[in-house]
């Protein structure tokens, strides 16, 4: 069977962004038609599927609840890195870390992709509080993808994927269990240990109850719409404790939406 033929029509694409963005909250705006095309395609050849029209009627039959997942994944963006928008890490160093007194703390990595963000929150705490042994420190790792969750639970990362890794900190933080290339190292258990790996979508309920002192939701409000993202920060307040932080993505703003925050620096706010 050849898919190369395959449409997707207007009414298929408005179907998609429908169910897509009820789902999971992420608005796929007019343009991203041959991309949506693209990547559904994937799941039509692992289903044998000949038709966007089949895959339709099928994502809406009873049994199609998994591959609605199944398709939430192939339309995320889930580009990520260790120390990414490293500006946000040395600000908690320098910052944030020597405010913190208490001797329970809480971080939430929102949109934890595949764990590079949590492991690297988990590292530079290590390496910064010298009685981290003896505190209660929990980092809250989410993301909607059980591809990417999977991903950070094994927690094996290829070489240039470390690159923005310091080689002190490859060597104390990660064993090498690929020696053949490409090279691929696996997260220490005293760094993986400390991050809660959890499936949520953050359209839905919380379960959390305690405050957070400092929320990273990096690079995920771009994809939903003004009154999504109006909805979700104003709950971050809520799980954010008095004093504590939102860092969003270098490309997002807070200007355009109503909020409490207090902006601290580009992309960096404190309750």
């Amino acid at each position: 069977m050849t898919l190369v033929s395959i449409e997707l029509n207007e009414k298929h694409f408005k179907k998609v962004s429908q169910l897509v963005y009820r789902f999971s909250g992420i608005n796929l705006k007019n343009g991203k038609e041959a991309l949506v095309r693209a990547r559904l395609m994937k799941r039509l050849r692992a289903l044998g599927m000949g038709s966007f029209e089949e895959y339709l009627k099928y994502l809406e039959s009873d049994r199609g609840g998994k591959e609605l997942s199944c398709m939430i994944d192939v339309m995320t963006t889930n580009k990520t890195s260790f120390f990414r928008e490293a500006g946000h890490f040395n600000y908690l160093r320098e910052k944030i870390l020597p405010e913190l007194k208490g001797q329970r703390l809480r971080f939430w990595s929102a949109a934890c992709s595949s764990g590079e963000e949590p492991f690297s929150l988990a590292i530079l705490l290590i390496e910064n509080i010298p009685q981290i042994k003896s505190m209660d420190v929990r980092i809250l790792a989410t993301d909607i993808s059980t591809k990417m969750l999977n991903k950070a639970r094994r927690a094996v990362y290829e070489e240039g994927t470390l690159r923005d890794v310091q080689r002190l900190l490859l060597q104390k933080y990660f064993i090498k269990v690929r020696n053949q290339q490409p090279l691929a190292y696996q997260v220490k258990d005293n760094v993986s240990s400390m991050v809660q790996l959890t499936w949520l979508n953050l359209m839905d309920s919380w379960p959390m109850k305690g405050l957070f002192n400092v929320i990273f939701c990096r690079n995920v409000m771009i994809y939903f719409d003004k009154p999504t993202q109006q909805k979700l920060i104003n709950r971050f307040w809520e799980l954010i404790e008095p004093g504590g932080y939102l860092f969003v993505g270098h490309s997002e703003s807070l200007s355009t939406i109503s909020h409490k925050f207090k902006y601290i620096r580009p992309a960096t706010y404190r309750k």
